[in-house]
């Protein structure tokens, strides 16, 4: 009886044969050239560093988060809560001399981040202020963080981090980062990230001539004291100076109003405001500042420049975007702004790839029901077809026979819709995945699903297109249930593209061709001239394009030491009274990639804000001491 049973088969599960015959090896990656994550974490001698054991090593950071590796849990929130600590006893308002780098929103794009340092230079030469948000949107964002809390630590007195909109538990708990600490890490690791966010500061003055900020200006910013005197420490409110450094933006006919309302509610976030041209020239006189650089929008070109004011001739405000490829689907360039010799080099560049993501942290069995369900549906088929059509004709004079004969092709029917639907299915969950992975949301924007699956494909075309349909996550996130958030925050907007509201000066044409216009200087305090620093790109194969601010000397007409390519745009000092009128000048450089605008000479440029701002009269209550703040979240950790 033995002798005459079949030997069970083995399969040899290491070998995958395709219906054309080939074979795979199912313990060989398909994409050889796409390199696997890195699943070993860091032991605690990888961690710290040999040069100062008691720093982590930055440089290990920087590649085992390029690999996609992670680090343990105490390990993050050591490197959290020392940052944390050097960011509390921070003030409001930091105040940063040249030369220095300013970067725009980074919104959890890891990869970019580090082509970023390859354009502005090495975090241990060159000296950093970033605008915020850093988290968000992006698959990377816990990255991000780490990383740049991990500089911080190791450069507290040359790298300066602000806080953005995303810094808060709204709209993290709304957008991707709570479900990336909780799927990459845990939700205490989530809890600590937010209590740092609360200690970011919340404005920078650069060079006493450039008020730095996330957002915009605020009806109750009247002056610099009034950022000092703000309570940080908490989650950001839904209106208010607060808010506003966080959220406002220049109107989207800055510089063209056809009203004289200085600030309008800004309907497109469903919190804080616009502000007009005039408040913005209004505050700068008044603090004797000559521009204010923000974030918070992105920009087709990484950045944008708007009307210049009137005492300066230079511009009011100033966009800087360091996310380039938006959402991915944005199509944009990203920029820093370098600051060094009085001159102002704005240097864009492009996104690199980066690992992909299912959306929202998907795993690939949740997002492969369509699939099975479809292989499913067609083995139900199969089943149910072993009948003949003969057998189900038999007994065709029985009644009953029939009835069930009709049951069992209505259910063969049923089936076979079912598998066309799980077919459609799995098609349609394809593009809109990739939508919604595009667009950083559960909810796609109404109307787009009826555009049909090519529809979808086709949908995001521009950066105007990836803008208009990514509008409906730019207002206030609702209120989830669950979320514990008191304060309000939102997701932002860009403004409209073009030039409107910008000098003609300040414009880049596709050729890199740059337009300079000279503009009357005026007398100002005497100071030391910055220090210059080098502002050649790292990399001569993927060098970046740049834009130049420069500043000349008053009267005198000089320009300062630029790149021989690069035009100027001159502007007098900070606090001009009455300036001289002068001609105005244009020269084209066909050749140039680098465009210039020209603040002040070395004296004007460090001397253009006073000793202190002028009080407005108003007693207003100071923020907590750091030491009063409640029990941090990193516990016993910080005693280690």
């Amino acid at each position: 009886m033995a002798a005459n049973t079949l030997p069970i088969p083995t399969v040899d599960f290491s070998i995958h044969i395709a219906d054309s015959g080939e074979k795979y090896s199912t313990k060989e990656r398909i994409m050889k050239d796409v390199p696997a994550p890195i699943t070993t974490k860091p032991t605690r001698e990888q961690f710290f560093s040999k040069r100062d054991p008691t720093k982590p090593d930055i440089e290990f950071l920087r590649n085992h988060f390029f690999h996609e590796g992670r680090i343990t849990e105490e390990q993050a929130l050591w490197i959290l809560s020392k940052g944390t600590e050097i960011l509390r006893n921070e003030p409001n308002m930091l105040e940063v001399d040249a030369p220095i780098t300013v970067c725009g929103d980074i919104h959890g794009q890891y990869f970019d981040l580090m082509k970023l340092f390859e354009v502005g230079g090495d975090p241990a030469t060159t000296k950093y202020l970033f605008l915020g948000d850093y988290v968000d949107r992006g698959y990377f964002s816990i990255e991000c963080v780490l990383y740049l809390w991990a500089l911080k630590i190791w450069y507290p007195e040359t790298l300066f981090l602000l806080r953005g909109n995303h810094e808060c538990r709204h709209l993290t708990d709304y957008f991707t980062f709570k479900t990336e600490c909780k799927h990459k890490y845990s939700e205490r690791i989530y809890e600590a990230c937010l209590e740092s966010f609360c200690c970011l500061p919340l404005a920078a003055v650069m060079n006493k001539q450039f008020l730095c900020i996330h957002g915009g200006i605020s009806p109750e910013l009247v002056t610099l004291d009034d950022l000092r005197n703000i309570n940080r420490f908490r989650e950001p409110p839904t209106h208010g100076i607060m808010c506003d450094l966080l959220w406002a933006d220049p109107l989207e006919d800055f510089g063209q109003e056809k009203t004289n309302e200085t600030f309008v509610h800004n309907h497109v976030r469903g919190c804080s405001y616009f502000y007009s041209y005039h408040a913005a020239c209004n505050f700068l006189e008044k603090n004797n500042l000559l521009s204010i650089i923000r974030a918070h929008e992105a920009q087709d070109s990484g950045y944008r420049m708007y009307k210049k004011t009137k005492t300066t001739g230079f511009p009011s405000v100033i966009t800087i975007f360091s996310a380039p490829n938006y959402l991915d689907v944005y199509n944009n360039k990203a920029a820093v702004l370098k600051y060094e010799n009085n001159v102002m080099n704005i240097r864009q560049f492009n996104c690199t790839p980066h690992p992909y993501w299912l959306p929202n942290f998907m795993d690939v069995f949740t997002w492969s029901l369509p699939f099975v369900g479809e292989k499913i549906t067609d083995m139900l088929v199969a089943v149910l077809n072993v009948c003949s059509k003969e057998e189900l004709d038999e007994g065709r004079e029985h009644v009953l026979d029939d009835e069930r004969r009709q049951v069992i092709k209505n259910k063969i029917l049923a089936v076979g819709r079912m598998s066309k639907m799980f077919n459609l299915l799995r098609q349609e969950a394809e593009a809109i995945n990739e939508l919604k992975s595009a667009l950083g949301t559960d909810v796609l924007p109404q109307g787009y699903l009826a555009l049909g699956s090519e529809g979808i494909k086709s949908a995001i075309t521009t950066f105007e297109d990836a803008r208009s349909i990514d509008q409906a996550n730019e207002r206030l996130p609702p209120m989830r249930s669950s979320s514990r958030s008191v304060g309000g925050a939102q997701e932002e907007v860009a403004p409209a593209a073009g030039s409107a509201g910008m000098s003609p000066a300040a414009s880049i044409s596709a050729a890199g061709s740059t337009t300079s216009v000279a503009a009357a200087p005026a007398s100002a305090a005497a100071a030391a001239p910055a220090q210059p620093r080098p502002t050649t790109p790292t990399s001569a194969a993927a060098a970046p394009a740049a834009v130049s601010v420069a500043a000349t000397a008053p009267a005198s007409s000089q320009a300062a030491a630029a790149a021989p390519s690069s035009s100027a745009v001159a502007a007098p000092a900070a606090k001009p009274k009455t300036p001289d009128a002068s001609p105005t000048k244009k020269g084209i450089s066909p050749s140039s990639s680098t465009s210039s605008v020209k603040t002040a000479g070395s004296a004007a440029v460090d001397g253009g804000l006073s000793a202190g701002a002028k009080d407005d009269g108003s007693k207003k209550s100071a923020p907590p001491s750091p030491n009063t703040q409640k029990r941090s979240i990193f516990g016993k950790l910080n005693k280690k």
